[in-house]
């Protein structure tokens, strides 16, 4: 398994949260931080290498 963070973002995108998850590859972690979305946006990370945003108002996804 391989640690993810999952950040929410706040105003001005400010991490005001963090959720952190062990998930078998980026596939995985990307429909676990989706569903994290809610009125703010969020981002997920591995490590220091960002794997995809997701922005609160569309709920689309956007791979970095």
């Amino acid at each position: 398994m391989t640690v993810y963070r999952a950040y929410i973002v706040g105003r001005h995108d400010q991490f005001i949260g963090v959720v952190q998850m062990d998930c078998a590859d980026d596939d995985s972690a990307v429909t676990s931080a989706s569903r994290l979305v809610d009125s703010h946006d969020v981002e997920l990370w591995q490590m220091d290498r960002p794997v995809a945003r997701f922005d609160a108002p569309s709920k689309q996804i956007r791979r970095k």
